[in-house]
């Protein structure tokens, strides 16, 4: 079985330069699938959820409810499971 690989989730960019992390939808340990919304981000006249790139487990939480964000920035990092070779 290959360790798993670390993948970064980043802010898509929501069209503007101000926005802020408004909360999180998962917690560190737990199982997320690819395209699930993980965090919600806050702009100007809307709200942005931000989805898993990956199937796996959040293994960290990089920016904290209410800290400012902007576009690309990495939020999070979840592990996906590595395939077993047989």
């Amino acid at each position: 079985m290959t360790p798993p690989r670390r993948v970064l989730i980043a802010l898509p960019d929501p069209g503007t330069t101000r926005a802020v992390l408004s909360l999180w939808y998962v917690r560190p340990g737990d199982r997320v699938f690819a395209g699930d919304r993980v965090a919600e981000v806050l702009i100007p006249g809307a709200t942005v959820d931000v989805p898993a790139p990956v199937s796996g487990t959040l293994a960290e939480r990089l920016v904290h409810p209410n800290d400012p964000v902007t576009a690309g920035q990495v939020l999070g990092v979840v592990e996906e499971e590595g395939e077993s070779k047989g």
